[in-house]
């Protein structure tokens, strides 16, 4: 049985490209990182946080359609397009989903694709020690492409393909060194991310309510010292009614008198605190001087612990 590892994480960046040859460029796909494992028998499906997601996506469990080796263990992202881009929110309409019939309904409400970008295991050897290069020459060995299990393509020129994801509003670009080993747990700078926009994931301190829903949540970080700081409200996004509505009930038990937050939120007038419990993904344009978001946008409800919403995300 093949256990469950912590990916290799890259790091984010800033400044000037990578040079040299030995650099390649990836688009960034906003989707969920998920790694597969087949022992032989089965495939199990976890994430980034080691949590199972076999359920959820039925479409990659049987591993001879698109690869093969005998056993493996592949590295990659589950996606969802929406308008020809690949939307975080319609991904997790899938993620999300737990009941046997609501994943039967999602499969076919919303289709997924896996984009594989590198292999860890390989007919029952160990291949994290291999170069880059030579794990993506092992995948083009092994993956069957099709329409919903594709590779992640190569870039020489990662100037170019980020103006073109620029262009395209995605998420951004990753540059790797095709002689990197994988560190399994680790984060260096032998794979980097430019991010086009900023995301993160922030707890929910607070809430306003249009009548008897909700409307707005007051979103906030934990520091190195464990406080609470307020970082923005956001009522816009790709919530739907139902969405509000779930929320709305979800909140219920975290209401409480005391505020969260350490400072002061701009929207404290009208709002309810909550015991900092529910979680979402915010995509936004800057930070403010003043330590807020300019123009979050709520992605999707997600299943992350509160605890893990820290200031560090916003510098890596």
């Amino acid at each position: 049985m093949l256990h469950p590892i912590e990916p290799f994480e890259p790091v984010v960046t800033t400044g000037t490209f990578p040079q040299g040859d030995q650099w390649v460029a990836q688009i960034k796909w906003d989707g969920v990182r998920m790694l597969s494992y087949y022992d032989g028998a089965q495939v199990s499906l976890v994430n980034r946080k080691l949590n199972t997601r076999t359920l959820q996506y039925p479409e990659f469990l049987q591993a001879d359609r698109y690869c093969r080796a005998s056993s493996f263990i592949l590295d990659g992202e589950i996606i969802a397009m929406s308008g020809g881009r690949p939307s975080f929110h319609e991904v997790m309409k899938r993620d999300s989903l737990r009941s046997g019939m609501s994943i039967e309904r999602g499969v076919k409400q919303t289709q997924v694709s896996y984009m594989i970008f590198d292999v860890l295991y390989c007919n029952g050897s160990w291949v994290v020690d291999h170069s880059l290069q030579a794990r993506q020459q092992l995948l083009e060995q092994i993956i069957i492409p099709q329409a919903d299990v594709q590779l992640v393509q190569n870039y020489p020129d990662a100037q170019a393909l980020y103006t073109l994801m620029e262009q395209y509003q995605m998420e951004g670009i990753i540059y790797k060194d095709l002689q990197s080993g994988y560190v399994v747990g680790g984060k260096d700078k032998r794979w980097q991310k430019r991010k086009i926009v900023h995301d993160l994931y922030a707890a929910v301190g607070g809430v306003t309510y249009r009548g008897k829903r909700v409307n707005a949540l007051v979103l906030g970080l934990y520091d190195e010292e464990g406080r609470f700081i307020y970082i923005g409200h956001a009522g816009g996004g790709k919530l739907s009614n139902q969405d509000w509505v779930n929320v709305t009930a979800q909140i219920e038990p975290d209401i409480t008198t005391v505020r969260p937050f350490m400072n002061e939120p701009e929207r404290s007038k009208g709002a309810v605190w909550l015991h900092p419990r529910l979680v979402v993904k915010v995509q936004f344009l800057e930070w403010t001087p003043g330590g807020t978001m300019r123009q979050p946008i709520i992605q999707a409800v997600v299943d992350h612990p509160a605890a893990g919403c820290t200031i560090a995300q916003a510098n890596i």
